[in-house]
């Protein structure tokens, strides 16, 4: 008989959850009345998502704060009097590319893109300062005009956009890091489709920070993972550790709708190699897998004898249990998607068709600099391209780029939007300057 309902729909937490959809960043956890954590709408961060002006009001919640996070956010939501100009005489086939390349402020330049690319882009990668007191980032306090700020901090890059350095003795060493990559975080996020997902590269410093700043606007259910990329396979003896690897961080529009359509890594000859049909089934390539799995996760009906082709009895092995019921491996057995070897007397294991897999390999966490390629290969590609003139000290090679692309797209026709400091080999892709 099946049971009534004895109350009502949460419309609250339904309610909730259409807010997480537009803003992920305003949904936090706070205690109840009878002192359960529950999921619940931060008001003050609401209110400024909804206002031109900044919103007094702390109130007690989990959240990421930091001074100047309110400015940030009144920075993303506002307006500019700008507009994207078309260089034909710097150009190549100006009416008939598929690729853009954006020269100029890169808040500036998202903000600008929020009208044409609204919810279309596919994969973001971005390639920020990594904050470790030497770089610079932008400056994005509006209180003053240009002319003034110029004259205050006498810093601006070559191209006339102003630059601070970020020093270590800063008092707001990670307060005005966060300051600059929040806005453009956000902006990003109402570039990408819902499908969509953006990486970026960082190193220990700021490791913490972002995947927080990222959780804050993404939301912590659209994480997906931090990568280790080896982007050196030298040795550096200066140094009290030799560090070889970068990290990035991986999140989506959302998580759900990624998956569908999510790529995955082109078989290896190593794993093509796995693939045999020594019985020369009709289903073709196979290779086979354990029929036993934990047996404290098994019901009763998972515990029994099986008896091979050659009469031996073979129960599960001592802790384990069989994958299927009997019912299920008799029916396996009699389709042919056991193996038993050559002699029918070895124990049973399933058969895996190639033909049947989905067609790529689920990627992994570790990028090795034979997969994707080191800062070094970069450089090289770099050079090669500009006549051996080194333009960027650590250049994120084709390889990195590809492995993105790879994982963020299936059917490899998306609109991707990539910082500087690397190569722009895909079709269809739209160039930011990098944060």
């Amino acid at each position: 008989m099946e049971k009534l309902k004895m109350h009502s729909a949460n419309l609250t937490q339904d309610n909730i959850a259409r807010i997480r959809d537009l803003f992920p960043g305003c949904i936090t956890e706070a205690k109840g009345e009878d002192g359960s954590v529950k999921l619940a709408v931060d008001f003050d961060q609401l209110r400024q998502e909804l206002t031109e002006s900044i919103v007094e009001g702390p109130q007690e919640r989990y959240q990421l704060n930091w001074p100047g996070k309110r400015e940030a956010l009144l920075t993303a939501n506002a307006p500019i009097a700008k507009t994207l100009r078309p260089c034909r005489e710097e150009s190549v086939d100006f009416d008939t590319t598929r690729n853009l390349f954006i020269e100029g402020d890169n808040l500036d330049a998202l903000k600008l893109l929020q009208e044409t690319y609204l919810g279309k882009v596919k994969m973001i990668y971005i390639d920020p300062p990594y904050n470790t007191g030497n770089d610079f980032i932008y400056d994005d306090d509006f209180a003053e005009d240009i002319e003034a700020y110029l004259r205050r901090s006498n810093q601006k890059d070559g191209d006339g956009f102003q630059l601070v350095a970020n020093t270590e003795a800063n008092g707001r060493f990670h307060s005005d890091w966060l300051s600059m990559i929040y806005p453009r975080l956000k902006l990003a996020r109402n570039l990408l489709r819902d499908d969509g997902a953006i990486f970026v590269s960082i190193d220990s410093g700021e490791i913490q920070n972002l995947k927080r700043v990222c959780s804050d606007i993404f939301g912590e259910d659209n994480f997906l993972s931090v990568f280790v990329w080896e982007k050196r396979t030298s040795r550096e003896n200066r140094k009290v550790f030799s560090i070889n690897h970068d990290f990035i961080v991986g999140f989506a529009k959302d998580r759900n709708s990624y998956q569908l359509t999510r790529g995955l890594l082109p078989y290896t000859d190593d794993v093509l190699a796995r693939y045999k049909n020594p019985d020369n089934d009709k289903r073709g390539l196979w290779q086979s897998v354990a029929l036993s799995v934990q047996g404290g996760h098994g019901t009763a009906s998972q515990f029994y004898e099986i008896k091979t082709p050659s009469g031996r009895t073979i129960p599960p092995p001592s802790g384990l249990c069989w994958r299927f019921t009997e019912k299920k491996l008799n029916e396996l057995i009699e389709d042919n998607r056991i193996w038993f070897g050559v002699d029918g007397g070895n124990v049973p294991r399933l058969k895996l068709f190639l033909s049947e897999m989905e067609q790529g390999l689920t990627p992994h966490t570790l990028w090795k600099a034979d997969e994707v390629g080191t800062t070094d290969s970069g450089k090289r590609e770099l050079n090669e391209l500009f006549d051996g003139i080194s333009v960027f000290e650590t250049p994120k090679p084709t390889g990195l780029l590809r492995r993105f692309i790879q994982i963020a797209d299936k059917e490899k026709d998306g609109i991707y939007l990539v910082g500087p400091e690397i190569f722009v080999f895909s079709q269809r892709s739209v160039v930011v300057p990098a944060l």
